[in-house]
């Protein structure tokens, strides 16, 4: 199975901002639901969720990084409205 992955560049900067906040939301949320599952796995699956939160807060904080430097700032309200449609 070969797939060949094209990068997209006509896409407008606003556009390329809300999808970069779509990503740290899903990742905040993929995070938060990585530690629950941790909280309560049983001993075959403790390597699992830690694997899982070690990786979700790396790719979190590439995206941190990365809205940083694009400048860009979310408030709660606006966290609450992506929440909605990553959700």
């Amino acid at each position: 199975m070969d797939t060949e992955y094209v990068k997209e560049t006509n896409k407008t900067e606003a556009q390329k901002d809300r999808e970069l906040i779509q990503s740290l939301v899903r990742t905040k949320m993929e995070l938060q639901t990585a530690t629950k599952n941790f909280e309560q796995a049983e001993e075959e699956l403790i390597d699992y969720y830690t694997y899982q939160i070690k990786a979700n807060k790396s790719k979190l904080d590439y995206l941190v990084k990365k809205a940083k430097k694009r400048r860009i700032v979310l408030d709660m309200i606006n966290a609450i409205e992506y929440m909605q449609e990553v959700g």
